[in-house]
Parts: structure tokens; sequence; C-alpha cells
């Protein structure tokens, strides 16, 4: 079998990082230097009062429960064959320079700091200063991964010439990157990736053949995958509000099952396309599930609420090795 190539988002998937469940909450100094918009109030709540404290130790019954989202979704994942590698544990020393940045530290959401594209694996960089290191216990995976096949790259570290706040980039993060066969497309809302990275990736995989879409997002939207979801080929879940340019070209002629920006907001968009007949989305979302069945699509659906109250659901935390 393929070491590594991501051929779409519904090509059959064999091979998947998911994620951990590990989370420190930034100093309160440093609470106002990042756009948080996209966090639902819940989230607010439980980080009121918790400034630089574990989440684990903050809410440990919160804690088991987003444990275990992922215990279930191990369980579904490899029910269809696939192998699930998963990230290794925050060290001691990673959480404590986390501490003292006053950053907090985070390793919660493999989507984002690696992608896949074909043979390529590709280290991007993320915006949050907190999540900056999250690839770090992402990468022992990386190099076994790309030891006899593949290829390991990453994207030029991010400016910090007027502090590690800066929003010059360039940014560019897995939940903004969608496969589709040659083409790929890239969000940007201000909020995550941008130009800057999106242009070091349109000139990087010309050179394997690939033609990558910039995709301009509404500014309350974190990243594309949660407006944009390739449920199989002709079919998607889309926020088409979402889309500040129109719906990109390569995609107007596809069936859509429309959801609202409210509805982007809770991560309704977030599912994770097994194969095309098969489609993981949260148990809450019924309307969604209706739609997808009317469309010959089986629907196997979880528990994912803490995960989604953090900002991700199941593509947020997994990232495809192979789908082929």
């Amino acid at each position: 079998m393929t070491k590594i190539f991501v051929e779409s988002e519904f090509a059959p998937l064999k091979k998947v990082v998911l994620a951990q469940s590990q989370f420190a909450f930034p100093d309160e100094k440093n609470e106002d230097n990042a756009d948080l918009s996209f966090l639902t109030a819940e989230n607010i709540e439980w980080s009121s009062g918790h400034a630089a404290e574990d989440f684990a130790d903050a809410h440990p019954e919160k804690q088991m429960r987003w444990e275990q989202e992922k215990v279930d979704m191990q369980q579904l994942l490899e029910s269809y064959g696939v192998e699930v590698l998963r990230p290794r544990l925050l060290t001691d020393e990673e959480k404590s320079l986390g501490r003292e940045s006053g950053d907090g530290y985070s390793n919660f959401f493999s989507r984002d700091p690696f992608f896949a594209i074909g043979e390529c694996v590709i280290e991007g960089n993320l915006r949050l200063p907190h999540r900056r290191y999250e690839v770090l216990p992402i990468r022992e995976i990386l190099i076994e991964a790309t030891k006899e096949q593949g290829l390991y790259f990453a994207a030029p570290q991010p400016d910090i010439s007027l502090g590690i706040h800066s929003h010059q980039g360039p940014f560019i993060e897995g939940g903004d990157v969608l496969v589709y066969h040659k083409t790929i497309f890239v969000g940007y809302s201000g909020l995550a990736s941008n130009l800057l990275g999106i242009q070091w990736l349109q000139r990087f995989m010309r050179h394997f053949g690939y033609e990558v879409v910039p995709v301009r997002l509404h500014p309350n939207i974190l990243h594309l995958d949660c407006a944009l979801s390739l449920v199989r080929e002709g079919l998607m879940i889309i926020c088409e509000d979402a889309f500040l340019d129109g719906v990109p070209s390569q995609l107007q002629h596809w069936q859509k099952i429309p959801i609202s920006l409210a509805d982007a907001s809770i991560l309704m968009a977030n599912g994770l396309p097994i194969n095309e007949e098969v489609y993981i989305t949260d148990y809450s979302f019924k309307e969604v599930i209706t739609a997808l069945k009317k469309h010959h699509v089986k629907v196997e659906t979880l528990d994912y609420y803490v995960s989604r109250v953090f900002g991700g659901s199941f593509r947020c935390t997994t990232q495809p090795f192979i789908r082929e």
C-alpha cells in the first residue's frame, strides 16, 4: 500500500492521524491578542476564571467526555478498516514553555498543523501563537510515514519582526485546504490562512501539476472546512453566505445541501467522509443527516460536543495520510 497519498476529500480513507485532547488557556494578558470571534459562548464560559490553567484541571468531567469522543471516533474509523495513528502527548517541557509565554498550549486538532496533497506532506504555519508548536507531537509520525516514500516539506516560518502576534505570516492551515484531485481550494478569512501562505502554496504545488484556488471567506469563518464539505463527487454541504466571491466555478454545478452562517459556526459542515458512500457527522445535526440520507449516503453519527466547543469537529480532529 502507498505510504502517503491523498487524492480527494472523499476518496476511500485508509490511514489517518487522529488528534489528542490537550489544551491550556492563555494568560489574561494574552487573551486580547488574538481574534477568537469564531468561538461559541460556551467556550467563553468555560475559559472564564481559568487563565493559564490546563483544561483537564479546570473541567475534569468535560476532559473525560472530550477524550471519550476520540475513543469513539477511533473505534468507528477502525470498524471501516481505517488505520488510526495518534500523536504523542505533550511533554512537561512543552507545557512549561506554553505557560511561560502566556499563550497556553494545545494538542487537539491534527488537521491544521500539517496537510497532505497527493504524495506531499506539508507542515503549515498557524496564526494563533499557542498552536505554533502543535506539529511537534505529530512530527515523529510524519518522519516515519515519509521515511521510505513520500515528500516532506514545510512552509516558510511566519514573520515575527513586529512581534509573535504579527498578522504578516505567511500562514497556511490545514483546515483551509481542501483537496479535489488536481485542484486545491484554500480559504482565507483573516482568522487563519492568509494570501501570503496561499501564494507560497500556489508556487510550490504547480511543480506537481496542481492548481491552487484561493477562496475568500466571511470574517467569522475560521477555516474553509467550516463552510464546505465535499461529500462525494457532485455533492457538497455548503454555507453559501460564507463565500464572499461566490462558490468557486469548479463547484457551481454540484448539488448542494445548504446550511446557514449560524449552522457553520457550530461546525455543521465539518463532517468527515470515510468514502463516497459513508459520512460521519454529529448526532445532533438532524437536518443534515436527513438530507444526506435523501442522497443515499450512509450516515454515521457520534457525540462531538466538546470538540465543537473548542472550534473544530470531525474533519478538524483528523488528517489523512491515505485517501485513494
